[in-house]
């Protein structure tokens, strides 16, 4: 019923971290399957509990191209009604896909998302609330509960389990880093939603995770207001508004 699609080179310093995120999904209550799009690294690299498992497949890439492209040619691959983005370097909570799924399948919305909590190197966690507020959202709602670029983006990427064909129209956006923030608005514009309050998901909070390496925030700004811009104009669009005229007048 579910893909997770991941991307990785398969760092050194992170291949404990894919163990663990691996066996995070060996604790689901429902059927999944992984695809890792291997960002120019060797599939020898990667650790035994994944290649030894019938339901993680690798797509090698011949050489790195990022962790949007990455993930977007994963997609080529994915074969379940849906699909949940995830990083190398994180963790599911154990009730993850069922409580999602079981959403999506008893209410036919598009996707659904959760809670997520931040993962610190003594086993500590810290619930985020997103700033959406749990419950039922229509399309193109939840980027209203971003007000600035400069804010805490509305909805957290990797807590949303959504319809395939909802990811496909909307991957991962064209950037450096953000790529993920273009890929949530544009699958809950597309679609309505459930939002339900509890962790799903757990970031873990260390110093090799990309928003800590050293020059991330030379480009945040501009990818935080791409990916702002972008949900903005995608619902004004979905909604018939025109915003050009609206600028103008």
């Amino acid at each position: 019923m579910i893909t997770v699609v991941i991307a990785s080179r398969l760092r050194e310093d992170r291949l404990d971290y894919l163990t663990a995120m691996h066996a995070s999904l060996t604790r689901q209550s429902v059927p999944w399957e992984a695809v890792i799009a291997l960002d120019g690294a060797s599939p020898d690299r990667l650790p035994a509990p994944l290649a030894q498992d019938a339901r993680v497949r690798t797509l090698s890439l011949p050489r790195p191209v990022g962790a949007a492209c990455a993930r977007n040619l994963a997609l080529n691959h994915v074969r379940t009604l849906y699909t949940n983005w995830a990083d190398d370097d994180d963790e599911f909570t154990d009730d993850a896909m069922a409580v999602r799924l079981n959403t999506l399948e008893s209410t036919g919305v598009g996707w659904c998302a959760g809670w997520s909590e931040d993962h610190y190197p003594d086993g500590s966690t810290t619930l985020w609330r997103c700033p959406t507020p749990p419950g039922r959202h229509e399309a193109g709602d939840v980027w209203k509960y971003w007000k600035s670029p400069a804010d805490t983006i509305p909805i957290g990427p990797t807590t949303i389990l959504a319809r395939t064909d909802l990811v496909r129209a909307a991957p991962m956006g064209g950037l450096v880093q953000g790529e993920d923030y273009c890929a949530a608005l544009g699958v809950t514009a597309l679609a309505r939603g459930i939002l339900l309050p509890v962790p799903v998901y757990r970031y873990r909070k260390w110093n090799g995770q990309m928003t800590a390496q050293v020059g991330y925030d030379q480009l945040e700004v501009a990818a935080r207001e791409h990916a702002w811009a972008y949900g903005r104009s995608l619902r004004s669009v979905l909604h018939g508004e025109d915003l050009l005229g609206s600028a103008n007048s």
